[in-house]
């Protein structure tokens, strides 16, 4: 199995890409990584050679502040645009990209295509819960807007991926709304919850955003923008408790000889809370597996972004989801 990484995409590149590629290949026997970047920046991190890690040189990389749809026709040569180039052209089975996320969804319809029955793929991370199980968020950004097809066929896909790749025998599906009751919210999600009563998933009824973290359902479906939002909402809340628990703690000696004795519970609570435990975002609904990582991934976020995509290329879940789709769900 190979996977193609964007070497260049995100704060911490090359650096980050590099180290979590070495980490894998040790990992994963069956495991081949091409990075793609500059090779003069990538070899200064290769701490030695590998007949399991390649590089593809190039020099251009797509910016945050280019226009996606622009910089993937333009930037032929670009990182990003040659990491999907190396699925598109079966030289790698996934590939991973910590870059610009329109750029990157561009990129995967124009490259990889669209699958069979999808009609708008979907920007799904991983996000974490109290009991450290995680759910999956459906969609975040790829669509701003949708209509309730769109978020049946996003149950269809978490009930795939969660069975298949987290090894959840019977997903729980939830509509995000503003509340629990039947008959609550906009057309939308009136007209979804429909569609989701009738299909073959485990769907649980409406959940309402405050219950998400406590784990009440596996994966949740809504529309790009309020996805969006709770998924900032969720990072902004998390890194604010953390700064201010971290403030506290040094305020004064005491605080700080307290703080020395708790350290192992917070460091519990911190993984349990760490995105990058969960790897990336899946684009799900592409012919092939293509992961957006943070922008401020580290070595060990990269590194579960690549467990991730070789997870999902294992359990063939491109070709599950396909099935899925056919037969609603079963």
């Amino acid at each position: 199995m190979r996977i193609a990484i964007d070497a260049m995409g995100g704060d911490n590149a090359p650096k980050a890409h590099v180290q979590a590629a070495i980490r894998a290949v040790k990992e994963f026997t069956d495991l081949e990584i091409t990075l793609i970047g500059d090779e003069e920046l990538i070899q200064a991190e290769l701490a030695s050679e590998s007949n399991k890690i390649t590089v593809i040189h190039t020099t251009e990389k797509i910016e945050d502040t280019d226009k996606p749809t622009t910089a993937v026709r333009r930037k032929k040569t670009a990182s990003m645009v040659l990491a999907v180039t190396e699925v598109k052209e079966g030289r790698a089975d996934a590939c991973i990209s910590a870059g610009n996320t329109g750029a990157l969804m561009t990129a995967g319809l124009l490259y990889v295509g669209r699958q069979k029955g999808i009609d708008r793929p979907a920007l799904s991370p991983m996000l974490p819960t109290r009991d450290g199980n995680g759910f999956l968020l459906l969609d975040v950004g790829a669509n701003m807007e949708a209509k309730a097809e769109h978020l049946l066929q996003y149950a269809i896909i978490g009930d795939a991926y969660m069975k298949q790749v987290r090894q959840v025998q019977k997903p729980r599906i939830g509509l995000l709304n503003v509340g629990t009751e039947a008959g609550k919210g906009t057309e939308l999600t009136k007209q979804a919850q429909e569609l989701l009563e009738q299909s073959d998933v485990h769907f649980i009824g409406n959940v309402e955003a405050r219950d998400l973290l406590d784990g009440v359902c596996d994966v949740v479906v809504c529309d790009g923008f309020s996805g969006n939002l709770v998924l900032k909402t969720i990072e902004g809340t998390a890194k604010m408790l953390f700064s201010m628990i971290k403030e506290e703690l040094t305020s004064s000696l005491s605080a700080k000889l307290a703080a020395g004795m708790l350290k192992p519970k917070f460091s519990k609570i911190k993984e349990k809370m760490d995105y990058s435990e969960y790897g990336g975002a899946g684009l799900f609904g592409l012919q092939a597996p293509v992961i957006k990582a943070h922008g401020s991934s580290d070595a060990n976020a990269v590194f579960h972004a690549i467990r991730q995509a070789k997870n999902m290329v294992d359990q063939d879940v491109v070709k599950v989801i396909a099935a899925n789709l056919k037969d609603g769900g079963n």
